[in-house]
């Protein structure tokens, strides 16, 4: 990664998979476009993908269901590697891709938000002093030390979101989340961006709600078929994005 101001980078990333064992017909039919296959059929679920991501940038990722977002935020996570080109990432990163995973359902919230945090790099003396702002944020009111089996998924959701939000992150990869909750709770998330962004922190968020979107982002990328087909300011995506699908309506 050249630049010092950039928290992500890919050059030219493709990430393919392989659909074992399709039906000849159904490839034929939906994927082929007429053309006959037998047995496995390769697809790109993104597909030459070159994006820079600066400090103190909220960027958003627009698409329909299989167009790639979530498969490029977890090329940026590293969960999974491109099978073509290279992903760059400086700094701490922190990812919010499914709420609650790696949780224990018989831990309190105060013993999984300090897991959680030390995971994503925070040493033990951090941990202790963000636990009660997270506890805070989530909002748990007085279920904090009740064991996380006993919670509904909705405060599942507000305490992986808190501790994401509270462990000083150069990145936040957010995926599909500023519906959890409440309006109150959203309202707060939204605040909270707005606060990490004007400290310096990156923000990649993947939503289908535009309008969340707007207001927490100032740059959109909108994702087709594996491939950006628009990258712009916010507003300016939005409204494209949104015209393509009034269009299929």
């Amino acid at each position: 990664m050249s630049s010092p101001d950039l928290v992500l980078r890919f050059d030219s990333v493709s990430k393919q998979y392989v659909r074992r064992n399709v039906r000849p017909f159904l490839v034929a039919g939906k994927w082929g476009q007429g053309r006959e296959a037998n047995g496995d059929e390769a697809f790109w679920a993104v597909d030459a993908i070159d994006l820079q991501i600066p400090a103190s940038q909220s960027v958003a990722i627009l698409g329909e269901n299989g167009s790639g977002k979530s498969t490029l935020l977890s090329l940026a996570t590293g969960s999974i590697l491109p099978t073509r080109g290279v992903v760059s990432v400086r700094g701490r990163l922190a990812p919010l891709l499914a709420l609650g995973v790696g949780f224990q359902p018989d831990m309190t919230a105060p013993e999984n938000a300090f897991a959680s945090a030390s995971l994503l790099g925070l040493d033990r003396d951090q941990g202790s002093s963000r636990l009660r702002p997270i506890l805070d944020f989530a909002d748990l009111g007085g279920f904090e030390n009740a064991p996380l089996r006993t919670y509904s998924a909705g405060m599942v959701a507000r305490l992986a979101f808190a501790v994401v939000m509270h462990v000083d992150a150069d990145l936040l990869l957010i995926d599909e989340v500023l519906s959890v909750g409440d309006g109150a709770f959203q309202r707060k998330c939204l605040r909270r961006i707005e606060e990490l962004q004007q400290a310096g922190t990156s923000i990649l968020l993947a939503s289908h709600d535009l309008d969340a979107v707007r207001r927490a982002c100032t740059r959109a990328i909108w994702l087709r078929s594996g491939r950006i087909e628009v990258d712009a300011p916010v507003e300016e995506c939005v409204a494209r994005y949104r015209s393509y699908l009034d269009e299929l309506s």
